[in-house]
C-alpha cells in the first residue's frame, strides 16, 4: 500500500491519504522551447469582432516527432498557450511511452476499478438471492 501526504488548504496540520494506486510521472516528457514552432492565427467561429479579427489561436509544432496542436478554446492568447502546451505534452506523452503514458495508467487503474465494484455487486446480488431462498420470499 502506498502512503501519500496531503495538505488541506483551510489548515495547517498534514492529513495521510493511503491510495492503492499510483501514477508513473517521471517518464513524462518535458517540452523544450527549441524544439516547438510556435504560430499566433486568427481565431474563428461564435465571438464575433473579439475572436475573428485578433491573431488569438495558438498552433504549436513539436519538430522532433512533427506532432501539431491548434488551439482555440478562449479568446485569451495567454490561456490558449498554456492549454496548447498542456494537449501537446499530453500527446507526445501518448505517442512516447504508449502503455506508460499518463492517460494509459488512469484508464488502467479506472478498469481495475470497475471489475472490483462489478464483482461487489455481483456478489451482494448472490447473497440477496440465497437469503430470498432462505426466508422462501420467492
Amino acid at each position: 500500500m502506498y502512503i501519500r501526504y496531503s495538505r488541506k488548504l483551510f489548515e495547517n496540520s498534514f492529513l495521510l491519504i493511503r491510495t492503492k494506486y499510483t501514477i508513473d510521472y517521471s517518464r513524462v516528457p518535458k517540452l523544450i522551447e527549441s524544439e516547438l514552432e510556435e504560430q499566433h492565427v486568427r481565431g474563428s467561429g461564435p465571438g464575433g469582432q473579439a475572436t475573428n479579427k485578433t491573431a488569438n489561436a495558438v498552433i504549436l509544432k513539436h519538430i522532433p516527432t512533427g506532432i501539431v496542436v491548434k488551439c482555440h478554446q478562449d479568446r485569451s492568447l495567454h490561456i490558449n498557450k498554456k492549454r496548447a502546451r498542456s494537449i501537446l505534452l499530453t500527446k507526445l506523452d501518448n505517442f512516447l511511452n504508449n502503455e506508460n503514458s499518463i492517460e494509459s495508467q488512469i484508464k488502467a487503474i479506472e478498469k481495475v476499478k470497475s471489475t472490483a465494484k462489478e464483482r461487489k455487486k455481483e456478489k451482494i446480488r448472490i447473497l440477496k438471492d440465497e437469503w430470498k431462498k432462505r426466508e422462501n420470499l420467492e
